[in-house]
C-alpha cells in the first residue's frame, strides 16, 4: 500500500484540518521551522479534509476537533471516516485550546495533541516522537524499491537489519563504505566530500541535497554545507553555532535555517541513559 511506503521518504508530511484560518497560518509556520516537515494543504471542513487526505496520503494530520464554526463538521468523528477508507492512517496530531479536549482525544487514539496557540517546543516533542514510531528505510530499501517494488516483505524486513553500506560509484570503481565510519559530509559545488572517523576523506559525484534525501537518523543536516553524524557530535556550542567532532579539532558550523534539526539533536541527546550536571 501507499502508505507503507511512505516511510521511504526523510521528511514527514503533513496537512491542517482547522476551520480557523489564523489557526492554520499559525500552526504553518511554527511547522515550517522544521526540516523534518513537509506541508502538503489544508482545509477548513470535514470533506475537503477527508479529500486532501485521500489524495495526498500525508504522513501526519494536525486537527482541530473543537471548531468555532460548528457547519465545519470538524471532530473526532473524522477519524472513523478515514477508517472506512484507510488500513494504515496518517498520525493524527489534535490541535484545540481545551485541555480536556486533548486528553479525550488521546483515549481515542490519536497519535498526540498540541493546545492551542501552539508552540515550538510542542512540534519539537511530537518530531522526537515521530522517530521513534515510524521506521525509516535506509539507501539499500530505496535502491529495492526502485529496482525491485515487489520483494516479500520479508526479505524488506532483512535489509532493515543490516548495516548501511554506502557504494560510491565512479568510473567502474566501486568504493564500499560503512556508514557509521561517516563524521560527516561537506558539500563542494556538485559534489560532495565524505570525512570518516579514520581521518580519511572520499569525495562523491552527488550533491549535499541527494544525500539528505537518502539518508536518516542518525545523519541531520545543519547547514547548507553539512550534513553530521549525530553519534560522531562531541560537543555543541550555541553561542558560536559549532558542533565539536568526537576526537578531532574539526568544528562544523550550523545555520539558523537548520537550528531546529540542532535542537532536536539536543533532545535525543536527553533520552535514554543520560546526565547533565
Amino acid at each position: 500500500m501507499k502508505n507503507q511506503q511512505r516511510p521511504i521518504l526523510k521528511k514527514y508530511s503533513y496537512i491542517i484540518i482547522d476551520d480557523d484560518a489564523e489557526s492554520i497560518l499559525k500552526t504553518r509556520t511554527i511547522a515550517d521551522g522544521f526540516s523534518e516537515l513537509t506541508f502538503l494543504a489544508s482545509a477548513t471542513n470535514y470533506q475537503d479534509g477527508l479529500h486532501l487526505v485521500l489524495e495526498h496520503r500525508p504522513s501526519i494530520i494536525f486537527l482541530e476537533i473543537d471548531p468555532a464554526e460548528l457547519s465545519s463538521n470538524l471532530s473526532l468523528g473524522f477519524i472513523n471516516e478515514l477508517y472506512r477508507f484507510l488500513s494504515i492512517l496518517p498520525k493524527i496530531i489534535v490541535t484545540t485550546t481545551k485541555r480536556e479536549l486533548a486528553f479525550e482525544a488521546i483515549q481515542y487514539g490519536v497519535f498526540d495533541y498540541v493546545l492551542k496557540p501552539a508552540q515550538s517546543i510542542d512540534l519539537l516533542k511530537a518530531i522526537l516522537k515521530l522517530e521513534k514510531t515510524i521506521p525509516e528505510m535506509n539507501a539499500v530499501e530505496i535502491r529495492n524499491e526502485i529496482i525491485s517494488p515487489a520483494l516479500p516483505l520479508m526479505q524488506k524486513t532483512q535489509n532493515i537489519e543490516k548495516p548501511l553500506i554506502l557504494c560510491i560509484k565512479s568510473y567502474g570503481d566501486y568504493r564500499y563504505i560503512d556508514a557509521a565510519d561517516i563524521c560527516y559530509f561537506q558539500a563542494d559545488n556538485n559534489s560532495t566530500d565524505i570525512y570518516l572517523k579514520s581521518g580519511e576523506m572520499i569525495t562523491a559525484f552527488k550533491t549535499l541535497k541527494h544525500f539528505e534525501a537518502i539518508l536518516s537518523h542518525p545523519f541531520i543536516r545543519i547547514h547548507n554545507s553539512y550534513i553530521i553524524n549525530k553519534n560522531y557530535i562531541a560537543r555543541i556550542h550555541n553561542g558560536s553555532s559549532v558542533c565539536y567532532i568526537k576526537n578531532s579539532i574539526k568544528k562544523i558550523p550550523f545555520s539558523k535555517t537548520y537550528k531546529s534539526n540542532v535542537d532536536l539533536i539536543i533532545a535525543d541527546f536527553s533520552i535514554g541513559n543520560y546526565l547533565e550536571v
